[in-house]
């Protein structure tokens, strides 16, 4: 069971050279369009001449009975601890197992020191906690390149192993605006970021060029590759969620350290809960608190003005955040006229309200194919507004047309207090100064 990473993962390491397991499907869930493909046969090796096949999640009880299946392996993430049993319950109620597979079987060892950054939830800020480590080493005279969670929502033999170290490299990719999301904004500061679907081949490629690896985790995923230094994102604008969502409980309870971020937007009750949560189940982890301004590119002004926010599709969707830092940086730049996307919604983007009712009034930057990418552009063309806040982190006039004025909403980590990431990095730089 997964959403296209994951689970391709776990099979590579784990099953693909098993004689003695038959892997008969993927399910797929989370993500649109990725549930009517194939694992293809190039990637799923030798025994598996025709590839495997990938059906939605809702067919699961079917494929168990027809396939005769002795065991579901759940390889998704960013999922209530509640939903997750109630998906085993479903599995045991057929009378086959159910299984969470643990990191020290799916974790890959690299050749050069790893720094893992990773979340307790989708949205927590972990993109630049990565872009800022990334900085902080390649500052200390280190090689420093990023390896990023998987995304494959494409043609999955051909993005097998991705480099990206221009923004023309990422253009001739063809990606998803959610892989753009996460490729454009570190490769505009000059780092190389590799990606794919083989991990085994992405990160011998990636130790090649780097004295230390930066693992730049997706959604709350658990690290694929052994990290030297786990670091931990937590979000207290969902306080209780740290506590709440697998596998983001187990990113809190292994870190060595944690990052308390957006202190500068939540509550200090929410803080504090936050806190006493990772004093409770880690308490010998390192707290850093961190916040996250958000900033305004230049543009028109926003007073007065009918303003329509668009905002990173998977942080608003799955991530269960109502709203980012679109919104937060258009009322801030004073708008009033917010537009409510919803009268002008079109095609999948109907659905997407439907299904994610928490969102409120922005647009979500949805665009996993061709056909949602021209229905996120009708939609903004319908909406006839004067200005568009984008708070997602791509360009979006490189992969929609917008005729409004288009100011961009951008935050970066900013450490408070003592210790800064730069003090718990000092034994990581000694050690990849040893080992280069």
């Amino acid at each position: 069971m997964g959403a296209g990473g994951r689970d391709f993962h776990d099979f590579n390491v784990l099953y693909r050279d098993d004689p003695d397991v038959e892997v008969v499907a993927f399910t797929a869930t989370q993500i649109p369009g990725i549930d009517d493909r194939r694992y293809p046969a190039a990637l799923a090796g030798p025994r598996y001449p025709h590839g495997i096949p990938i059906r939605p999640e809702a067919e699961l009880r079917d494929i168990i009975e027809r396939e005769a299946v002795d065991e579901v392996a759940f390889c998704y993430s960013d999922v209530a601890h509640v939903d997750v049993m109630h998906l085993a319950s479903r599995v045991l109620a057929t009378g086959a197992g159910f299984r969470l597979h643990g990191p020290r079987r799916t974790m890959l060892q690299a050749r050069v020191p790893v720094v893992a950054v990773c979340a307790v939830r989708t949205g927590s800020g972990k993109s630049p906690v990565s872009r800022r480590v990334a900085h902080l080493l390649e500052a200390a005279g280190l090689r420093t390149v990023l390896v990023r969670h998987p995304m494959p929502y494409g043609a999955l033999e051909q993005m097998a192993v991705q480099r990206f170290a221009t923004l023309a490299d990422i253009d001739a990719a063809d990606p998803t605006i959610e892989e753009r999301e996460e490729y454009e904004a570190p490769v505009r500061e000059g780092l190389v970021m590799w990606a794919g679907v083989d991990y085994e081949a992405i990160l011998r490629g990636a130790e090649e060029e780097a004295d230390v690896i930066v693992w730049d985790g997706g959604n709350n995923d658990l690290p694929f590759v052994r990290p030297d230094l786990l670091v931990t994102v937590v979000d207290p604008l969902r306080a209780g969620d740290e506590l709440a969502f697998h596998p983001g409980e187990a990113n809190l309870v292994m870190a060595d350290v944690v990052v308390v971020n957006k202190i500068d937007v939540a509550t200090p009750d929410d803080v504090t809960t936050v806190l006493a949560h990772v004093e409770a189940v880690n308490p010998a982890a390192t707290v850093i608190r961190a916040g996250s301004p958000v900033t305004l590119g230049e543009g028109p002004e926003l007073a007065g003005r009918r303003v329509l926010v668009v905002e990173d599709g998977p942080t608003i969707t799955h991530g269960g955040m109502p709203s980012g830092a679109g919104l937060v940086a258009a009322r801030a730049a004073g708008a009033t006229d917010v537009v409510e996307p919803r009268p002008f919604a079109v095609g999948s983007l109907v659905d997407t309200y439907a299904r994610f009712p928490h969102i409120g009034p922005v647009l979500p930057a949805m665009g996993y194919d061709v056909a949602q990418r021209t229905d996120l552009e009708a939609t903004i063309a319908a909406a006839r507004c004067d200005v568009v806040v984008s708070g997602t982190p791509i360009d979006l006039t490189r992969v929609v047309r917008v005729d409004a004025p288009v100011r961009r909403a951008s935050y970066e980590l900013r450490e408070v207090g003592s210790p800064e990431l730069a003090e718990v990095l000092v034994p990581l730089v000694a050690r990849a100064r040893a080992v280069g």
